[in-house]
């Protein structure tokens, strides 16, 4: 683990790392201790060729005749991604998407907590969501650097995010969730996820469109 480098491995494994700890953590609510490579890829329609594999980017976790204990690769991968600790956020866009990210609870279960809000709206400011009081964008920086945010949530119309993700980016911002339906130009040492509500569901329709209706 100590010695991998993260450009090395694919991006598709690593969002198979989540769809893994989502899975062996329903399987400890069933109480389930032990699991094996091809229970667990079978429960999200994968190989267990394919589990085996990209577990193996960052270590060897199974045990010969056993194969994983739940309790021990949970504790792997939360760790691995980073999980293990809590993670401070801040959320830029106090709108309508905005304001029900900062009111989903499920964050902070998974070592997200909301520590910041900001919006342009002199409306908005001042006002309180979940708990967090709207800043103004000219406290940004201060805010970063006091709380120590390292994660940024953007939801705020397209044609202001790239010059909200250059603010954030320079007050030291390295990953940035991004509701914006359009591509944020950043350093090559941030990270960008970008959540297009729209083109999810284009896909979905694609796959709606083609699939033949059974009679």
């Amino acid at each position: 683990m100590e010695n991998v480098r993260p450009d090395s491995i694919p991006n598709p494994a690593v969002r198979r790392l989540s769809l893994y700890l989502r899975q062996l953590e329903s399987f400890k609510r069933k109480d389930r201790r032990t699991i094996s490579s091809k229970q667990l890829g079978e429960s999200l329609n994968l190989t267990d060729a394919q589990v085996r594999k990209d577990l193996a980017y960052f270590g060897q976790f199974g045990h010969p005749g056993i194969g994983y204990r739940v309790d021990d690769l949970i504790g792997q991968l939360r760790r691995i991604l980073g999980t293990d600790k809590t993670w401070n956020v801040l959320l830029v866009g106090a709108g309508n998407l905005g304001r029900a990210l900062a009111a989903y609870k499920g964050f902070e279960r998974k070592g997200f907590r909301l520590a910041a809000i900001f919006d342009a709206d002199p409306a908005k400011i001042g006002r309180k969501y979940s708990g967090v009081v709207v800043q103004p964008m000219d406290q940004l920086g201060s805010t970063i650097r006091a709380q120590n945010i390292r994660l940024a949530i953007l939801t705020v119309p397209a044609d202001h995010a790239q010059e909200v993700a250059d603010q954030i980016v320079a007050a030291g911002i390295r990953g940035i969730l991004n509701f914006a339906p359009v591509s944020l130009n950043v350093p090559p040492d941030v990270g960008v996820s970008p959540v297009d509500l729209a083109v999810h569901l284009e896909q979905l329709s694609f796959q709606v469109n083609f699939t033949p209706v059974l009679p």
